[in-house]
C-alpha cells in the first residue's frame, strides 16, 4: 500500500500535465524544482541590476526611450523599475511589489528587491538539498517576527516627541511638541541627509537637506494631525547652478505684474487673495443692448466703466484704511484668480499696488495657506481681517528667460503654513534629478516625525537583525525551522555586503570585520563607506526610517514566500500572445 501511495503521487503532477495540455496544446509548463529555478533566476537577475544603485556610492544609470531625446538619468529604484520593461513574469512581480514599498513609504524599493532576491537565493540551496520549500516558508515567518519585534527596541525616539500617557489628555491644543528645537532640528537634518546622499551630488546634500527639513517644519500642524505634502509647492526652473536651488518660505507664482509702472518690489506686504472680476464680462446668455443714438451708446459704455471703477475704488479704499497710521509703511498687493482691464490696473498702478491677475487656482489655495488671509469672493466681504500677509513680494525675471517669463516671490511670511521648494539646474535630466531626491527627502523626514522614531542607517540594521536572529531566536526555536531562521539571517547580509561593494571595499573582509564588532560590542554598528571599517551610525548622524524597514521586512518575506511555494508555472490562457515570445523555462528569457 506505501507503494502504491507513493507511485500515485509521483504520477498526479503528470496525470495534471497531460490532462492539461489535453485541453489546451499550446500550453506552456515549467513546474517542481524548474519552476524554482526560474523564479530565483528572475529575482536574482532584477536584484543584480539594482544592486550597483545602492548606497551613497551607488553608480547612475542612464535610461534611453524610443528616441535619443528620452533620456532619464537617476540611480533611483522606483525610476528604474517604472522606466524598464520587464516582460519576465516573476520579475515583474517583484517590480510591481516593491514600487508598491515606494508608495507606502516613499523610499526601500531598491533594498526590498534585493532582500527578496537573497532570500530565494538561500531557498533556493536548502531546496536543493532536499528540505521542503513549506518548512522553509514558516522559519522565515518566525524571522520575520522577531526581526518586527527587535527592531522596535532598537529605535530611537525623537527628542521630545513622545508624550507621557497622563499628559496626553491635556494637551488639547493637539499642538504637540515641537519640531523647531535644534536637537530636533539637528536630527531631522540627518535623516534628510541620509536619503538624499543617496541620490544627489555630495556638494548639493546639506543645502538640499535643510531646505527639506524647513518645508518639513513650515506644514508640521502636529502628532495629531495628517501631514500634508501638497502644501509644499515644487518649482522647477531650467536656469542658473543646481547649488541656487532653496527654500522659499513662502510662494512663487510663475507669473508677475502686466503694467509698467507697478511696483516690482514689496516690503511688509498686505495681500488681498480675491476670485471677483474687474474686467467688462460677457453675459452667461445670449442678450443685446440696444441703442438708438451715439449719446445712448455713450451712457451704457460710461455706466459699465462706472460699474468697474467703483469696484476698484473699494479696493483702493481698503488699502489707503489698512496702510494708514501705524501701518503707513506697508504696501498693499492683490492677487486676483479672475482677469482685471487695462483701465483698473492703471488705478492700482497709480495708488502704488501691485496686481497679479488670472491666479492658478493651486496657487490660491497655498497662498491662503502661507500669508495667512482668505479668499474674497465678493467685494462685500472686504475687511482687513481677510488679508494675508508676507515680509516681501518681488516680481522676477530670470536672465535668459523671455519677456513673459516673470515670477513673484512672496516671501518671509509669518503665518506660513505652505512652502515651496524651488528647484534650479542647467538641463532637464538634473532638474529631473533633483525633483525625484527632494520628493523622497519630503516622505523621509514626514515618516520620522509620524513614526517619532528612526534606526541606525549605514547597514546597522541587518547587522543588528542577523546578529539577534543567530544568537537568540535561533537558539529559542526547534526542528527543521531553524534552517529558515538561519536562511533569513543570511539574507539580510546582502545590504551590508552590496554597500561594501559599492564603496570599492573587499566584501569579505569588512564583512567579517562588522559580524566581529557586532559580536563584541554593546552598540550597534554600521559600515563606514569611506574606509570600510564599523563606525557608530549615531555618532556619524545616519538614520533611516523605521516604517521603511518594517515594511521592507515584510513585504520581502511575504513575497518570497509566495514565490517559494509556486510550483508550477502556467501559461496556458486564451490569449498565448506570439508564438515567438519569451520561453518561461528560460531563466533569462524577457529579461531586459
Amino acid at each position: 500500500q506505501l507503494l502504491e501511495a507513493h507511485w500515485y503521487r509521483r504520477q498526479q503532477p503528470t496525470t495534471i500535465i497531460m490532462a492539461l495540455q489535453e485541453l489546451s496544446p499550446n500550453a506552456e509548463i515549467v513546474h517542481s524544482q524548474q519552476a524554482l529555478a526560474v523564479n530565483c533566476a528572475a529575482a536574482s537577475g532584477l536584484s543584480q541590476v539594482l544592486a550597483s544603485n545602492l548606497g551613497p556610492k551607488g553608480t547612475l544609470k542612464l535610461l534611453v526611450g524610443g528616441t535619443l531625446t528620452q533620456l532619464k538619468l537617476t540611480k533611483d529604484g522606483l525610476t528604474l523599475l517604472k522606466e524598464m520593461q520587464i516582460q519576465h513574469p516573476t520579475a515583474a512581480l517583484i517590480a510591481r511589489t516593491a514600487t508598491a514599498q515606494d508608495e507606502v513609504t516613499g523610499d526601500g524599493t531598491t533594498s526590498t528587491v534585493l532582500v527578496v532576491g537573497a532570500l530565494l537565493e538561500q531557498a533556493q540551496r536548502q531546496v536543493a538539498e532536499g528540505l521542503h520549500p513549506r518548512v522553509l516558508t514558516k522559519g522565515y515567518d518566525l524571522a520575520r517576527d522577531a526581526c518586527l519585534e527587535y527592531l522596535k527596541q532598537i529605535a530611537r525616539p525623537l527628542p521630545g516627541m513622545m508624550v507621557p500617557e497622563d499628559k496626553k489628555e491635556d494637551d488639547d491644543d493637539g499642538d504637540g511638541p515641537s519640531v523647531r528645537t535644534l536637537e530636533m532640528t539637528n536630527l531631522l537634518t540627518q535623516v534628510a541627509t541620509t536619503t538624499l546622499g543617496t541620490k544627489l551630488d555630495p556638494a548639493l546634500v546639506p543645502t538640499m537637506a535643510s531646505a527639506v527639513v524647513q518645508a518639513i517644519q513650515t506644514i508640521w500642524t502636529g502628532p495629531r494631525e495628517p501631514m500634508d505634502l501638497t502644501r509644499v509647492e515644487i518649482m522647477t526652473l531650467q536656469q542658473q547652478q543646481a547649488k541656487d536651488s532653496r527654500f522659499v518660505q513662502g510662494l512663487v507664482l510663475d507669473h508677475g505684474n502686466r503694467h509698467p509702472d507697478m511696483p516690482t518690489s514689496l516690503k511688509d506686504v498686505f495681500i488681498l487673495i480675491c476670485n471677483v472680476s474687474l474686467e467688462y464680462e460677457q453675459t452667461e446668455t445670449q442678450a443685446n443692448f440696444t441703442y438708438q443714438t451715439a449719446e445712448q451708446r455713450e451712457k451704457l459704455v460710461e455706466s459699465e466703466r462706472t460699474w468697474l471703477d467703483e469696484r476698484c475704488r473699494q479696493i483702493v479704499k481698503l488699502k489707503r484704511d489698512v496702510c494708514s497710521g501705524d501701518n503707513a509703511h506697508k504696501q498693499f498687493c492683490i492677487v486676483n484668480q479672475k482677469g482685471v482691464d487695462p483701465l483698473s490696473l492703471d488705478m492700482f498702478a497709480k495708488e502704488g499696488i501691485l496686481c497679479l491677475r488670472r491666479a492658478k487656482r493651486r496657487n490660491m489655495d497655498r497662498l491662503v495657506l502661507a500669508t495667512g488671509g482668505q479668499i474674497v469672493l465678493s467685494l462685500e466681504d472686504l475687511a482687513p481681517e481677510v488679508l494675508g500677509e508676507a515680509g516681501s513680494v518681488r516680481v522676477v525675471s530670470f536672465e535668459g528667460a523671455d519677456d513673459d517669463a516673470k515670477y513673484t516671490f512672496v516671501e518671509d511670511c509669518p503665518k506660513a503654513q505652505s512652502c515651496t521648494m524651488l528647484l534650479h539646474g542647467p538641463n532637464k535630466l538634473t532638474i529631473h534629478q533633483i525633483e525625484d531626491a527632494v520628493k523622497d527627502g519630503l516622505r523621509t523626514v514626514k515618516n520620522a516625525l509620524e513614526d517619532q522614531s528612526v534606526v541606525p542607517g549605514a547597514g546597522a540594521v541587518e547587522l543588528a537583525l542577523h546578529q539577534h536572529l543567530m544568537t537568540t531566536t535561533l537558539k529559542a526555536a526547534k526542528g527543521k525551522h531553524k534552517v529558515g531562521i538561519q536562511a533569513f539571517a543570511n539574507a539580510l547580509l546582502v545590504i551590508p555586503k552590496t554597500l561594501a561593494a559599492n564603496a570599492g571595499q573587499d566584501v569579505q573582509e569588512t564583512l567579517l570585520q562588522l559580524l566581529e564588532e557586532s559580536e563584541e560590542g554593546q552598540n550597534i554598528v554600521g559600515l563606514d563607506l569611506d574606509t570600510g571599517l564599523p563606525m557608530s551610525p549615531s555618532d556619524a548622524g545616519v538614520w533611516d526610517n523605521v516604517r521603511v524597514k518594517r515594511q521592507s521586512l515584510y513585504l520581502a518575506t511575504v513575497l518570497a514566500n509566495q514565490l517559494l511555494l509556486v510550483d508550477e508555472v502556467m501559461r496556458a490562457g486564451k490569449q498565448m500572445g506570439n508564438k515567438g515570445g519569451p520561453n518561461p523555462a528560460d531563466p533569462t528569457a524577457g529579461m531586459e
